[in-house]
């Protein structure tokens, strides 16, 4: 395989549209808000992007050395697996995307709150660092949360409540409940992608041994679990649709349960681990369209 390709696979794509579900949604709310500004909106989603692949990055680099990633694992190869970057090189390639989410980081703070308000600044450089962190120690290093049954935690975090109720603190310099319960539907979604990943990995993890919930749950338990995630995000998003009512425009989202039950159905119904690699691309996308349709109902 060509190396730049090799590289372009190992920033993981497809999963770049989920990274900012939660910015976009955020986005959204602070237009509903009247408090929208395109100038954030872009930094935010490219620091997120930069956040999303530093991760990815670190994962390939952590799951390599540690012999993780192997001819057991389902799913893409990955790019030391492969053989063709050397753990040195993605070494380089991580410490070059940290220096990258720095800088955006700083960007989208600065054009957010500029210089009169010190503590939000404070706080989201800090968030900014923790963020940092937690993408690089996700897989590397002796105690990487990703291998003991931390990483769905992190994710519903991030991706839930850091996204969309940071995002919109980008825009509004303060916190409003409109975006609480959307910022737990997508954070409960985004962590229903990780354990549904985890599920497909189930064997291989246990050679390996990294430790995830649903390794710990075991397969009957992680599908139990896998529909919590799901159906209580539905219904949140459904309390959301009630407690800010403005027409019937606003249940709009309600089109993106149909693929959310067809992939319940498809998850409850599998016995090969195989069979769950699909659903992943399905569940992200399914979970960005949802987030948009809730943004766009408010504003309809």
């Amino acid at each position: 395989m060509n190396k730049t390709k090799v590289w372009i696979s190992s920033m993981r794509l497809r999963t770049l549209p989920l990274s900012i579900s939660g910015i976009i949604l955020a986005s959204f709310l602070a237009a509903y808000q009247g408090v929208f500004n395109w100038g954030i909106c872009v930094l935010a989603i490219l620091s997120t992007l930069s956040f999303q692949i530093l991760s990815n990055l670190a994962n390939d680099y952590g799951d390599g050395v540690k012999g993780t990633d192997n001819d057991d694992r389902i799913g893409p190869e990955r790019a030391i697996q492969s053989g063709e970057i050397s753990p040195k090189e993605m070494k380089r390639a991580i410490k070059l995307n940290v220096f990258i989410s720095i800088v955006l980081a700083l960007l989208t703070i600065y054009v957010a709150f500029g210089r009169s308000n010190f503590l939000l600044s404070t706080f989201f450089i800090a968030l900014g660092i923790a963020a940092i962190i937690a993408a690089i120690k996700y897989t590397v290093g002796g105690n990487a949360y990703g291998y003991n049954a931390m990483g769905d935690i992190f994710v519903f975090l991030f991706f839930g409540l850091a996204s969309v109720i940071g995002g919109y603190v980008l825009f509004a310099k303060s916190i409003d409940f409109i975006v609480v319960l959307p910022a737990i539907s997508v954070g409960l979604l985004s962590t229903a992608v990780l354990n549904l990943n985890n599920m497909r990995d189930i064997e291989s993890d246990t050679k390996s041994n990294k430790i995830t919930l649903a390794l710990k749950l075991g397969a009957k338990k992680a599908k139990t679990y896998h529909n919590i995630l799901i159906i209580s995000a539905i219904v949140i998003s459904v309390l959301f649709g009630l407690l800010f009512y403005k027409s019937v425009y606003n249940f709009i989202f309600i089109i993106a349960f149909v693929p959310l039950f067809v992939h319940l159905k498809k998850v409850n119904q599998t016995k090969n681990p195989q069979h769950f690699d699909p659903e992943l691309k399905k569940l992200a996308l399914t979970t960005v369209l949802l987030a948009i349709l809730m943004g766009v109902g408010q504003l309809l």
